[in-house]
C-alpha cells in the first residue's frame, strides 16, 4: 500500500474515493448481469439457427438420391461471397449485426438442368444465409465476452483492492488525527496547569513580600 498523508484533506479525499467506489460498484454488477443475459440470448439464438439448419438438411435429405443419380454439385452454381453487416450497439458494446449475405451465382441452362436444381439452389442459399447469421452472432458473443471479462476485472478491483484500501486509509488517518487531537488536548491541559501553577507561585511570592 502506498504511503498516504495523514491530513484532514487526505481524509476527505479518501472518503470521497470510497463513496465513489461504492456508488460505482452496483453499476458494474448490473452491467455484468446484463452482459451474461445477452450472451445467453445470443447463444440460444445460435442453437435455434443450428436446429433450423439441421431441420432443413433433413427436409431435403430426400433429394440425396436424386443428387447422386444426376451427379450434380450445387456448390458449382451457388457459393457465399460475403456477409454484410451494419454497426450496432448491444448492451453498451459496439459491434456488428447481420444484414444480408451476398452470393456468387454461376448461371446454368434452365432447360437442360432438372427442375429440382432451382429449388436446390434456393435451399443452399437459405442454409448459407443461416450459417452467415451464426458467424455474425459468434462475433457478437466474442465482443460481449471480452467486455464481460473487463467488467469482472473492474468489479474485482473495486471489491478486493480499491474499497478495502480506501477503508484502511481512512482508518489509519482517523486514528492518527484522533491521536493528534488527544495529544493537543493533553498539551493544552499541561500548559494550563503550568500557567495556573505559575500564577499560584507568583501569588505566594507576592504575599511573602
Amino acid at each position: 500500500m502506498a504511503k498516504i498523508r495523514k491530513t484532514k484533506t487526505e481524509l476527505k479525499k479518501q472518503k470521497e474515493n470510497l463513496e465513489r467506489f461504492e456508488r460505482f460498484l452496483p453499476t458494474l454488477e448490473l452491467k455484468k448481469k446484463q452482459l451474461i443475459a445477452v450472451i445467453r440470448e445470443l447463444e440460444n439464438e445460435i442453437e435455434q439457427i443450428r436446429s433450423k439448419i439441421e431441420s432443413n438438411r433433413e427436409r431435403i435429405s430426400a433429394w440425396a438420391g436424386v443428387f447422386s443419380e444426376e451427379d450434380i454439385d450445387l456448390s458449382e452454381y451457388i457459393t457465399l461471397d460475403s456477409i454484410e453487416t451494419y454497426p450496432d450497439n448491444i448492451a453498451g458494446v459496439d459491434t456488428e449485426s447481420f444484414d444480408k449475405v451476398i452470393f456468387e451465382e454461376n448461371e446454368y441452362d434452365y432447360f437442360k438442368m432438372p427442375l429440382w436444381v432451382d429449388e436446390g439452389v434456393n435451399e443452399v442459399k437459405e442454409q448459407l444465409k443461416l450459417k452467415g447469421k451464426i458467424i455474425v452472432l459468434e462475433k457478437q458473443i466474442k465482443a460481449l465476452e471480452e467486455e464481460l471479462r473487463i467488467t469482472i476485472q473492474r468489479i474485482n478491483l473495486f471489491e478486493k483492492v480499491k474499497i478495502p484500501e480506501a477503508k484502511e486509509n481512512i482508518r489509519i488517518i482517523q486514528i492518527y488525527l484522533d491521536d493528534l487531537q488527544t495529544a493537543e488536548v493533553v498539551r493544552g491541559k499541561i500548559a494550563k496547569n503550568k500557567i495556573k501553577a505559575k500564577k499560584e507561585q507568583d501569588t505566594e511570592e507576592a504575599a511573602k513580600k
